[in-house]
Formats: C-alpha cells, structure tokens, sequence
C-alpha cells in the first residue's frame, strides 16, 4: 500500500477521478429509480381518464412524466401537430436531464487509462535515464521502481473499467424509460384527438390502460 501510494500526483489524479466516478454513479442510481421518472400514483391517475385528477397529480408528483403530461394538457387546444412539436421539445429536454451528469462518466473512461499510461511513462523515464548507474547500485530500486510505474496503469484501468460499466448500464436505463415515457404520452394524446373525433369514452379509456400497463 505503501508503495502503491508513492506513486505521486498521477496516483492521487487517479484517485480523485475514482472518487467523482463513484459520487456520479450513486447519483444517477437514485435518480433514475423507476418511480421517481413513473410514480405510481400519477400513473393510476393517468389510466383513471379524469382530466382534474390527472393534473393535481402531476403537480403533487414533480417528475419526468409529470412534467411530460402537463405539458399535453396545457396544448390540448392546439391541433394534435403542434402540441406534438412542444410534447417533442419537452422531451428533449428531460432526457438531457436524465443523462446530467453521464458525460462526466465518459471522460473519466476516456482520461483514466490514458492519465495512467502517462503516469507509468513518467515514472519510467528517470529509471531508464539512469539505468547503468542504478543497476550497478541497486538491482531492488530498479524493479521497485518500474513496479510503482506500473501501479499507475493498473489504477488507471481499475477506475476506467467499472465506470465504463455504470456509464453502460445508465444509458440503457434512460433508453428504457424514455420508450416508457414515449408509451405513455402517445397514448393520452391519442385519447384526447380521438375523444375529439367521436370515439365512445370506453374505447378511449382501454387505449389509454393499454399505454401505460407496467
């Protein structure tokens, strides 16, 4: 540990980039629970059909899909292309939101290796600079050393592979959601311009159930 620690700036570079990994991960794993983007209650108020209902929940559940719906029942006197263009705009918004702080995960996967490499080439080149001297000296400072060097690559990998893992497994978690998302705003769009075409209240109902069934 001792000489794992020796390594200098690289190490601690190294160290403080594992530490934001970690804070980004646990961060986005709360946020991106399940029934903070879907809450259940919005969703039994949504396969309700009660337009009044609908509303008081998704302002008493400040969410993605919240924010999605009001944003339909605030464009309903709109024809359906319009209100569809700002549902569009709204969305991309909240799928940036869901992804705040990914990128950060990306450019630690890209620097870590790289920071790691740099480091063990840094260690390297005095030992090598001078070899004769050292090895005529000491054999034990060359290879402790070249091992120090080396810890640095390791540690450079070792932050970049499970944050690479995490930053996989987050952005197929924001896919998911998004289609569930996407799932449901079609269907209570497609229940307000078919009730506007004449369709009974009993089919528009089952179209809107069929949207958002877990």
């Amino acid at each position: 540990m001792r000489s794992f620690l020796d390594g200098g700036p690289f190490v601690w570079l190294l160290l403080g980039l594992s530490v934001t990994a970690l804070t980004v991960v646990l961060e986005r794993a709360w946020s991106l629970r399940r029934d903070r983007i879907l809450p259940r209650p919005l969703m039994d108020a949504l396969a309700d059909g009660d337009v009044a209902r609908l509303r008081g929940a998704c302002q008493g559940q400040p969410s993605p899909m919240a924010r999605l719906i009001l944003s339909i029942l605030d464009h309903l006197p709109w024809p359906k292309a319009e209100n569809v263009a700002a549902l569009e705009v709204r969305a991309r918004q909240e799928i940036a939101g869901l992804e705040r702080g990914l990128v950060i995960l990306e450019i630690i996967v890209g620097i870590a290796p790289l920071l790691g490499l740099v480091g063990t080439i840094y260690g390297i080149i005095p030992l090598l600079g001078d070899f004769g001297t050292n090895l005529q000296a000491d054999n034990a400072f060359i290879a402790k050393g070249m091992s120090i060097a080396l810890y640095k690559t390791v540690l450079g990998l070792l932050v970049a592979m499970p944050t690479l893992a995490a930053w996989s497994l987050f952005n197929k978690r924001i896919e998911l959601l998004g289609l569930e998302l996407e799932s449901v705003c079609d269907a209570l769009m497609r229940r307000h311009y078919l009730r506007d075409r004449g369709v009974g209240v009993g089919a528009m109902i089952g179209v809107v159930a069929e949207g958002v069934r877990p």
